[in-house]
């Protein structure tokens, strides 16, 4: 019997993913990039531009026609600030601590029972939680001039006029951050948190190490809208003590200082939007990096 020749085996070829080519051509690239440039110049000249103004002297502020760049930039205009604020019976660091202590405890506030209440609302059914929620969405739809009166009436009721506590309990309450959170939060499956339960999870350790994890966006988002709102409430029809007046409200002050102040006033314009873009510079980063890695499915 003659032996069958043995076929020698094949050697591995390894497979070679091809990458999927996207359908623009480098024309349509071109354009894409330019659109985009144009985007990033138009929002950021108003932010170059404010600061521009807050390094000219004087007699540039006033140049016709203006330039756009500080021929002879200098920081006369800030220290001038800090001299005219530390001529107040009031002093700055006061002003400081009021601004800063309102706009912390408001946005933990506002975060901490918006994320609560919408957790139950989303993950829950009871008797009532449509109409609820339907309330808040209307809420929604009032300006804030419209509500001003019917929260004054309120808060006065509760001796809390001319506190902090004026400024930061009606933060609490705000519509937008219940919505936000409830809308996020009807993306998780609900066999996740089942899941969770028959491991011998309890309601807050789903809520705590579950669910605000995979909400981060939202959260993150809500803690930019709630900085920069209360940053820049001045709190004039709540709070009538000068020791107790937010910083945006001492700025505005210098900036009605007339001609002599108006250096003072590009620089004001800085101090007041330094904050919350520096808090939108630091958390968008993350709120990208958690959009592009979540997404869950049931």
């Amino acid at each position: 019997m003659s032996k069958k020749k043995q076929k020698e085996p094949k050697p591995y070829k390894k497979k070679l993913i091809k990458r999927r080519k996207p359908n623009r051509s480098i024309a349509g690239d071109i354009g894409l990039y330019l659109f985009l440039a144009l985007v990033a110049v138009a929002m950021g000249f108003p932010l170059v531009f404010a600061v521009s103004n807050a390094l000219k002297p004087l007699d540039e502020l006033f140049m016709f026609p203006p330039k756009f760049l500080a021929q002879n930039p200098t920081g006369d205009n800030f220290s001038d600030l800090f001299v005219t604020m530390g001529k107040s019976f009031v002093t700055f660091p006061r002003y400081v601590f009021n601004t800063v202590f309102i706009t912390a405890v408001g946005t933990a506030g506002h975060l901490i029972i918006a994320s609560m209440g919408a957790f139950v609302l989303a993950k829950y059914e009871f008797p009532g939680g449509k109409t609820f929620f339907k309330l808040v969405t209307v809420a929604m739809m009032f300006s804030g001039y419209v509500t001003t009166i019917p929260t004054y009436v309120i808060l006065n009721n509760l001796n809390l006029i001319d506190t902090y506590w004026a400024v930061i309990i009606p933060a609490f309450a705000a519509p937008m951050g219940f919505f936000l959170m409830k809308q996020f939060m009807e993306g998780i499956p609900m066999a996740l948190i089942e899941a969770a339960k028959i491991d011998g999870a309890s309601e807050w350790r789903v809520f705590s190490g579950i669910i605000m994890p995979n909400v981060k966006p939202a959260w993150l988002t809500l803690i930019i809208f709630s900085v920069q709102r209360l940053w820049n409430d001045s709190a004039g029809t709540l709070i009538y003590s000068e020791e107790k007046k937010t910083l945006v409200h001492a700025l505005r002050q210098v900036q009605g200082g007339g001609i002599a102040r108006q250096g003072q006033a590009a620089a004001v314009t800085v101090v007041t939007m330094v904050v919350p873009i520096a808090i939108f510079i630091m958390s968008q980063s993350q709120i990208l990096e958690t959009m592009a890695s979540s997404g869950l499915k049931d």
